[in-house]
Parts: structure tokens; sequence; C-alpha cells
């Protein structure tokens, strides 16, 4: 369940206030006068309630019952405030009055069981009836003209939403809010979410025309694959700002690699919230300065920041802080430097940072802030001002706010501006305001902010790219890595052995140093001298179950060059580690040939199991102080390309890999592609819980693997996923791949759309007739442009599926149908399309018969389309199809075909 029936929480009809005797007067009146003072003009009932609360209030506004069953009408809303004895009762006699919304606020459930909460929940299933709390501070819609709120302020009107955990941040955000002159189109206090959860409400702001932005406050998350989904979906139509606390509590990493260990939950939540392209903050205040920005400023297209003053300290202050915040100083151009050499102070440049005379005018402010904007290598532009005795701020932010306008109303690209009046928290700002510009009284909250643009186009695109594939030509040998797996586990090891691990990675085309496992020394001594004949030195490394870190017990020796060398070497260290760790299972000696790559950079790779999110691919630089180095990337499985690329590139080691002086580029295609590889595995075996690949050596000729440790375990049950699956983001489902013929008999290959499709679906359109693509969006279609094509190729599986139909032997794509779910999960829209030129072919039918299966399969109950009233085969298709087919009420033009997919007439 989702947004079903929150309306009655955020736009009731009639609401009833419950209590008993033991509920606090000062309480109850709160809540009555909240109702009252935001407006609401529906029946108010109060049930059970003395009438000692109600003396403040307009008698006429409100009226009395003695119990639900005895209320004079049906309500939409009760707001709870009575016993846990009752509760259950309550619920169930609220539900037969109409009531789909209840509202438990904060106060008396501190001592509620598990079982009388789920009493509640029991009572409240049949109905539908969906409960924010128990713990609320309550909700408002202020364009509704409704709240319930136990806050000392209510909310203004405006385009911001709120969710919240925690009632203390709820309340700190509502007083900045009413201070700030900022209104909400929602706000919602979670409590212990007993039933609406955050997820429920990303979805019902998402949906709402009035909601500009999304601020969500959060400890935990409880059903990864719904958050997730539901993030993902907001964060395509709007921004959402995340604030996360709670990571001093985190579960401390009982992680048994390397990977384990860097991936601490704070992180895979950072890594979580980047994929589902939604800005995170680290407190309130940071919270407050991204919403004032990205609500007013559109993203920039890139981090080159041009800043302007008129004090050389305040421009050096700003510039030392975008660059530790990983910004770019603007590199101005010639005609823009000659321009502002007649307002910079004599003994500055006419270059960024620009410094203005100690007495620059408002009009010098101007001109410089013109020039910076019209600048093309640049993305931003700070103005910032300091107080001089020269000239007024308000006539500052006047001429700011004038060249913001004039820019925004040309032509060509927007860039963004942001302002600084150093002047303390009274800041003459109104100007600025009026114009949407930013407005912060010290250049780090504008650079910031400045960033805050950054990193919200940075994972806006990570959400919209259109990646390139893994190789077409790789296909895991997945029989190969199952006989590993599964032999480990029938053995009950809670570790692959190194010939496991080497068939493991062999599956997964993996290159890998060549490795000999010994029984014995002298066997250890012939396997080396083997080696020795191609090879100038040999590794020895000791194996074990218990002994997992080998360096770190120095169970590894390098550089050996004879087998006399390799003897004397096992012999010291099979004693010493006898002695030292006499309990440990020695299961043999590793022998493996030394790599020398001149120009090699030591990677690190490797998966995580986290206990909310499940599998993490962990990317960063290797060797033995992997763990102290801490220069590492998380993102979750499953990846591609696009993603993978990203996730290198936020590591500092991707300077190296990029190459310098006389060393190449490695290839950096090939550690993507690794990374997928370690998804893939992640996706396939969820018996795998973490891997080390650990040192990984790349160059310019690709990658190298010189040790790993695979750790396993049975697969387990995770909140909010399916079957075995750890996955919190539904995977490809190669399952409903499908090959079949076409009427004529030629092959045709159905399977789900991909990322990689973007440019296949753009071909597509170029073959289907202006008249068709007329039929299918209702109007004429020119040109697709790259955000339209990614929003149909970037699919969130848990929410919609499209099916491409491709010729085998070229991979041309033929037809597309698709389907998108509602929020609830219940109806699902479908569309499909085929290229002209194959219309009787049978395609059409096929797809749709797919779309009709794969429906059933998901649980969807209804499946509708809007269909021209003069698109007469499609008609037909549906109709054969058992769709039931009406006129639009609405549009005379439209028909609508509905199909209940459990119905007799249902494939």
């Amino acid at each position: 369940m989702t947004i079903r029936n929150l309306e009655s929480l955020f736009w009731p009809k009639a609401v009833a206030v419950i209590g008993t005797h033991k509920t606090p007067d000062v309480m109850v009146e709160k809540m009555l006068k909240s109702i009252v003072d935001s407006g609401f003009t529906g029946p108010l009932t109060t049930v059970g309630i003395p009438s000692q609360p109600l003396s403040e209030l307009p008698s006429d506004r409100i009226r009395t019952a003695k119990s639900v069953p005895e209320l004079s009408h049906d309500v939409d809303l009760i707001v709870y405030m009575g016993d846990k004895e009752s509760a259950a009762d309550v619920v169930s006699a609220a539900g037969a009055r109409g009531a789909r919304g209840a509202l438990f606020p904060s106060g008396g459930f501190d001592d509620w069981e598990p079982q009388d909460l789920q009493r509640v929940l029991d009572a409240a299933k049949p109905f539908n009836l969906r409960i924010l709390g128990p713990g609320s501070l309550g909700m408002a819609a202020p364009h509704a003209g409704f709240g319930a709120l136990l806050t000392p302020d209510a909310p203004l009107k405006g385009e911001l939403a709120l969710i919240s955990r925690s009632g203390t941040i709820f309340n700190a955000t509502m007083a900045w809010a009413r201070s700030s002159a900022i209104g909400f189109s929602g706000v919602a206090s979670l409590g212990r979410r007993l039933d609406v959860d955050v997820s429920d409400l990303l979805d019902w702001f998402a949906q709402d025309y009035r909601t500009r932005a999304i601020l969500v406050h959060f400890e935990t998350i409880e059903n990864p694959r719904k958050f997730l989904s539901a993030a993902r979906a907001a964060a395509r139509s709007k921004p959402v700002i995340v604030l996360r606390s709670g990571a001093s509590r985190d579960r401390v990493s009982t992680g048994q690699t390397h990977a384990g260990r860097l991936a601490t939950q704070d992180a895979v939540y950072d890594a979580a919230l980047q994929r589902a392209g939604v800005l995170r903050v680290d407190d309130i205040g940071e919270m407050f300065e991204a919403v004032e920005t990205i609500t007013r400023v559109k993203p920039p297209e890139g981090k080159r920041l041009s800043i302007i003053a008129n004090g050389r300290s305040l421009a050096t202050v700003a510039a030392d802080r975008l660059f530790r915040a990983g910004g770019i100083l603007a590199e101005l151009d010639a005609e823009s430097r000659d321009r502002l050499k007649e307002l910079v102070r004599v003994d500055a440049d006419a270059n960024n940072p620009v410094v203005l005379r100690e007495n620059a005018s408002p009009e010098d402010f101007k001109a410089g802030v013109e020039t910076l904007l019209a600048d093309k290598n640049c993305d931003g532009v700070l103005a910032i001002a300091a107080p001089t005795a020269f000239t007024q701020y308000t006539e500052i932010a006047e001429s700011i706010a004038k060249a913001g306008k004039a820019h925004l109303q040309g032509y060509g690209k927007k860039r963004a501006l942001i302002a600084t009046l150093a002047c303390g928290h009274n800041l003459p700002r109104a100007a600025l305001d009026e114009a949407k510009i930013p407005c912060y009284a010290s250049p780090t909250e504008a650079i910031t902010s400045f960033m805050h643009l950054v990193r919200y186009r940075e994972v806006k695109e990570l959400l919209m790219a259109a990646p390139e594939s893994i190789a077409a030509d790789f296909t895991p040998n997945v029989r190969l890595a199952r006989q590993s797996v599964q032999g480990a586990l029938l053995e009950k090891q809670k570790w692959l052995t190194p010939l496991q691990t080497r068939d493991l990675l062999r599956a997964y085309a993996i290159p890998q140093v060549p490795l000999h496992l010994a029984a014995n020394i002298n066997e250890a001594v012939i396997a080396a001298e083997d080696f020795l004949k191609t090879h100038a030195q040999v590794a020895l490394k000791i194996s074990s179950p218990d002994l997992i870190f080998k360096s770190d017990v120095g169970g590894v020796v390098l550089g050996l060059e004879s087998g006399d060398a390799v003897r004397k070497a096992a012999d010291m260290m099979l004693a010493r580690l006898k002695e030292q760790h006499p309990d440990a299972a020695i299961t043999g000696i590793e022998i493996q040939p030394m790599i020398v790559r001149q120009n090699g950079v030591e990677l690190y790779a490797g998966l995580a199991d986290d206990p909310v999110f499940g599998p993490a691919v962990v990317f960063g630089k290797g060797g033995t102080s992997v763990e102290i180095i801490g220069d590492r990337a998380i993102d979750l499985a499953p990846l591609d390309m696009n993603l993978a690329r990203a996730q290198v590139e936020r590591t500092e080691t991707a300077r190296l890999l990029k190459g310098f002086r006389n060393r190449p580029p490695a290839a950096l295609d090939e550690i993507a592609r690794l990374l997928v590889k370690l998804s893939q595995i992640a996706i396939d075996f969820p018996e795998i819980r973490e891997m080390d690949l650990n040192p990984v050596v790349a160059d310019a000729d690709g990658l190298i693997a010189l040790d790993a440790r695979v750790a396993v375990a049975p697969p387990d049950m995770r909140p909010g996923r399916q079957g075995a699956s750890r996955m919190a983001i539904t995977p490809y489902p190669k399952e409903w791949e499908l090959r079949d013929n076409l009427k004529d008999g030629s092959p045709i290959f159905i399977r789900p759309l991909r990322p990689e499709d973007q440019g296949a679906l753009l071909e597509f359109f170029k073959h289907v007739t202006q008249e068709d693509m007329r039929l299918r969006f209702f109007s004429p279609v020119k040109e697709f442009n790259q955000p339209f094509l990614a929003r149909l190729v970037q699919l969130d599986y848990a929410r919609a599926m499209a099916f491409g139909a491709f010729r085998p032997d070229t991979g041309e794509m033929l037809g597309v149908v698709r389907i998108h779910s509602n929020p609830d999960h219940t109806e699902g829209e479908y569309a499909v399309m085929v290229q002209s030129r194959m219309k009787g072919q049978g395609l059409g039918w096929l797809l749709m018969r797919l779309m009709i299966r794969y429906a059933k399969a998901d649980g969807i109950d209804v499946i509708k389309g809007e269909v021209l009233r003069e698109n007469s085969t499609m008609l037909e298709m549906c109709r054969s199809l058992g769709f039931n087919i009406k006129r639009s009420v609405d549009d005379d033009s439209l028909t609508i075909v509905t199909l209940d997919t459990n119905g007799e007439n249902s494939l």
C-alpha cells in the first residue's frame, strides 16, 4: 500500500477527534485549535472528550458525540488521542463510518506493546484505512485549508513538502520556514511509521503539482526496495533533499573482508541516496541552504564558478572554499577580462576572482555580474558585497537583482547566480528574493549552496544517463561458478577455497594470476620451479580459512627466485604460524608467479553485504593499507558501465588511472567492466556475501587480480525483497526474454529494455511515420531529445516495464510496448508502437500479449490505455484481447480501454 487513501489525511471533508477522560486537556485543545485555525470548514466532531478543552474554541465549529457509532455523519479522518485498550475498536468503528485515515499524534504511545499496534493495523486493514504515527506531530496541507498539528508554528502556503521522522527536526524546519516566509504544499510528521512511511509520502508529493521540492528526514529505512523506487520516481520530476541522522548509532561493521569493513552503513546509505537521484545534506542548516538554492536556481552544466567581490579577502575565502569543495574557478575569456579592466582595483588583475574597487558603485556590480554571466567559460557567478562607507547595501542588492533578471530573460545558456551580503543575518535581500536569487550572509554558505547545485546535477545525470552495456560477447559461465559456490556450501565452508575462487573468477572472465595450490612444501617447490621457467620470481602465500588477511599474519612472501628459496620460506612460515596460531587450519600453500607491470596501479574491488540495501560494490586504492588509506567509492548492485565509470571517478585514485607525465592512462573501460562483473556475481549468487580482489593491478593493457577471497553463506530473506534476492534495486529481469517468430516466419527477439537501448530507440522512431507518431502521442513529434529518450529506457523495473522487439541478427528495434504501474501497484497504463513498415506482421499483437502476461504475473489488476477514436487498428486489437472500450468523458476524441487481468476475458 502506498498513496491509497492518503487524501483522507491531507484533504479530509469531515474530521473526528477521539479521546478519553485521560487525554490531557492541553493536547486536545492544541489539536482542535490547530484544525480550526488552519481554515478547515468541514464538520469537526469530538468523541469521548470532556467539554473543558473546548471552552476557548468557537462553540459553533465543534460538534460532540459520545462514541463513533453515534456520529451524526460519516468522517474521512480520525485523530485518535485515546488509550491503547480502545484503539483497535475505535479504528474498526471509524472505518465502518467511512474513515480512511487516522492520525495518532504524539504522547502516550511509549508504553504500547507490539501486539497493541498490530491490533490497530488488523482493525484498519479491511477498510484500507491509513495510519500516520503513532507519535506523530501531525500533518497539514495549507492549500487545502487543513492542518492537524501539535507544533508551535503553522505552515504557510508554498511549494515545499516536508516529511520528517524526528519531531524536533520537524519543529525546527517549520520554525525556520516561518521566519524566512517560506511556505509548504504539505507537511507530515511520521512518528513510529506503523503504516504510512517515507516512501508513501514521497509518492504522494511526487504527484502533487503544488510541490516543487521535497524535504525528507529519516534515520533508517525498513523497506529499501520500496523506498528507492519511490525516491527515484520523485527525483525524476522534482528535487528531493534528504537529511539522514543516526550514523553515530549505526551498527558497527562485522565485515570479514576489506569490503565489509569499508562499506559502513552510512556510506552505503550515501551510495543508495545518490543512486536514487536525491541530494543528501548533513545538517539542518545545510538543508535550508540547499532548499533556497535548488528551488530558485537551475543546476549549472558544470562546476566552474566566477567570483566577483568588493574585497580581496572575501573573494579569496570564497575561492579557497570552492577549491576544497571540489569546484573550479572559471578561466575568463579575453573579452570578459577586457570589459572588467575598468572595474577592478588598481592592484588587481582582471581575472577570477574579480576584485572590484573599494568604492565600487551598484552600477559597477551590475556591469561586472553581467560580464561574468555572459562568459562562455562560466557555469555560475557568486557576487559578494561587504559593507563600505560609499555604497548602500540595498542598492547593491538591487543592482545584482537587475543583472540576474536580465540574464534570465535573455537567450542562450542560463548560469547560476548567487549572492553574499556579508552583513550578518539581517540581510537587505528583498530585491534578490523577488528576482529568485539565493542570498547568504557568508561566502562559505554561498559556495556550499553552489556545490549543492553541482551535486544535484550530478545525481540527476546518474539517474537519467544512457550508459553503454557490458560487452555483448560476455556471457558468464554460471554453471562453473555454481559448482564452486554450491560445493563450498555443501561442505559448510564459510570461504571459497583458492581453487573455487579461481573457478569463480574464470567463470566471469576476470583476469587473474595463475595459481597452484600445493598440499605440502615439496609440491610447492615443484610448482614454483615450473613457474620460474617463464617468470623471474614467484609469490608464496598461506592458504587457511582461519587466516583471511594473510599479510597481517606474515602469510605472504614475495620475490622468491628459486625452489630452495621457496622451501626455506615455506618452512619458516609454517613453523611461525604453528606457534602463533596453533588452532588455525592450514589447507595448503599457494604458489603464484610474480607479475610485474611497470606502470601498473594497485586497485581494490570487492563486494559487501549491507544489512539494509544488500550487495554493494566497493572500489578504491588497493594494497595492504586499503582500509587505512580509505580511498573508496561505493555503489549498489546492479551496476551498468555508466554507473561503474562514475564510481571510479569518485575516488582519488581516478586521477592516477588517467595517466601523468610519461605514464599512459589505464584501461578505464576494463576497470568499469570489472565492477559490472562483480555486480553480476552479486545478482547471480545471493550466497556470495563478501568478496575481496586485492590488489588488482591495472595499466594501459588491462588489469589482473593478484589475490582474492570470497565469503559465502546460505541466502536469507530481506525486508522488502522478493525470494532469495538481496537486491534493493530490481535488477534486469532476464527471465522475461523471449524468442518467437512473426507471421512471415522471420525470427524476433523480445526482451526488457535496458539503458543502453537509447540509441536503438532513437533509430526506431526514425522508422515511424508522422501519422503513426500522432496516433501514439496525440500530436505530431518532430524530434526526441536526450532526457525524453533517457526516461523511456531508464526503467525502474519495480514500477515499470518496457519490452523491445529486436532483429536477432542486427539488433534493430522493430517495436516496443510499455506498462507503468501506479504507486499502489494495482493499475498500469500501457503504450505500444511498431515500425510503420512492420504493420500486418503480428508484432503489435505479440507485444500486447506479452505485456498482459507480465501485468498478471506482476500483480497489476487493471491495464488502462488512451486511444484516439480514429485509431481503429488499435481499438480492434484491444477489443480482440478482451479490453473494455469506452468513450472518454473528458475528451470526445479519446477512447479509454481497460482490461481486468483477473477477469475471464483476460489471457
